[in-house]
């Protein structure tokens, strides 16, 4: 049968590397055109195969690559109920197995070996995630994303590979698409510079609501002083503790360990491990049980001043040093950590609270050590 395809396609058919990335802004068709290819090439082509299709959540894989996936079969009249396991999420395609697997599922991700793997927005997973991914793929690897983080180990550690091929889509690479939808794309122009600049033309934009600029470093200063350590305390979302130096005006901020399904006594292990008895911890206060059962598990954990204004103070406070972040988590914190925009796209002076877990706890131990109220309750030394 003949089925509708577009350049993306072709760098597939094309290329000859280990790695491809294809980067793009909104509706450039890169998604729909990898599962095209995985279903109408590689597995025509290859026989008992697994193929592991991916994202950060589920619930973003079945709204978004999981649901085209299917759409592709059914608008092909090949979908077969009889191949489909929805209780583990595969699909077989003669003797191929494609599963669908998110990062909330390591046992699944990390367990057993592949031969392809499409990782669907890309961006969206971390160096450590990436590693465990191509250590179990002995075939080819593709990612596909929208350019919306200024940084990203991608472009530091993926498309500077030699077997790696990194090409670049835009809508206007779609010859498919509606023109009702090109005109929407296009009014960010006059809008939203920054969104057009990522969703309309594919490319990176420096972010000029970006809060913190900051430096990667390797090793504190000898001569640094500990200032003490900062804890966000999550559950599903992680749990981070980071230890804060300073050296005159510079402050060196580093992760100790950031993870997801913490409980108390993980935490205290943890802290036991880091051997941080009696050494000042400044916690989030929105937890005071957790807090108090590490206190009675011997360690120095201390309620962080929080108030009116005082997200906004502790910020300015760090604002006027110059940064060096350690950690994979953290540098991608501080990356993309933004002020909100209004309706009209305008950068208010309000964070927004993702990507804040080790920057909260970053906050916390600065405006503990560094601040010193001289009007209101909340004000900056």
């Amino acid at each position: 049968m003949e089925i509708k395809t577009n350049i993306v396609y072709k760098h597939l058919l094309q290329s000859d590397k280990k790695i491809i990335i294809e980067q793009g802004g909104t509706r450039s068709g890169k998604t729909y055109n990898i599962l095209l290819w995985i279903i109408f090439d590689y597995c025509h082509n290859n026989t008992n195969k697994i193929i592991t299709i991916c994202r950060k959540s589920y619930p973003a894989l079945r709204a978004t690559v999981m649901r085209d996936f299917l759409d592709i079969l059914i608008k092909s009249e090949l979908y077969d109920e009889a191949l489909h396991n929805k209780t583990n999420s595969e699909y077989r395609i003669d003797s191929n197995i494609i599963e669908f697997v998110s990062l909330d599922q390591p046992q699944k991700l990390r367990g057993r070996k592949r031969n392809l793997l499409f990782c669907n927005e890309i961006n969206e997973i971390t160096k450590e995630d990436w590693n465990q991914l191509i250590f179990r793929t002995d075939g080819r690897i593709i990612g596909d994303f929208n350019p919306s983080d200024t940084f990203s180990f991608i472009y530091d550690d993926i498309i500077t590979r030699d077997d790696c091929d990194f090409f670049k889509t835009t809508y206007k690479d779609n010859p498919f698409l509606e023109q009702s939808i090109q005109d929407e794309i296009e009014r960010l122009k006059d809008t939203d510079e920054e969104y057009w600049t990522i969703y309309g033309l594919g490319e990176r934009a420096m972010a000029k609501s970006i809060v913190f600029r900051h430096t990667e470093f390797n090793q504190v200063p000898e001569d640094a002083k500990l200032l003490g350590f900062g804890m966000d305390y999550g559950y599903n979302d992680p749990t981070c503790l980071v230890s804060l130096h300073q050296k005159d005006f510079d402050l060196y901020i580093t992760e100790l360990f950031y993870r997801s399904l913490m409980t108390g006594a993980d935490i205290h292990n943890k802290l036991k491990e880091l051997q941080l008895e009696g050494k000042p911890i400044y916690a989030d206060t929105n937890e005071p049980r957790m807090t108090e059962f590490l206190r009675r598990s011997g360690h120095r954990v201390i309620p962080a001043i929080k108030g009116k204004d005082s997200v906004n103070a502790s910020i300015d406070l760090l604002k006027r040093y110059k940064l060096y972040v350690k950690g994979e988590n953290a540098i991608r914190e501080f990356r993309n950590y933004k002020w909100k925009k209004d309706r009209q796209g305008r950068i208010t002076n309000i964070p927004e609270h993702d990507f804040s877990h080790s920057i909260d706890a970053s906050r916390y131990i600065a405006f503990a050590m560094l601040g010193k109220p001289n009007f209101g309750r909340y004000a900056i030394r």
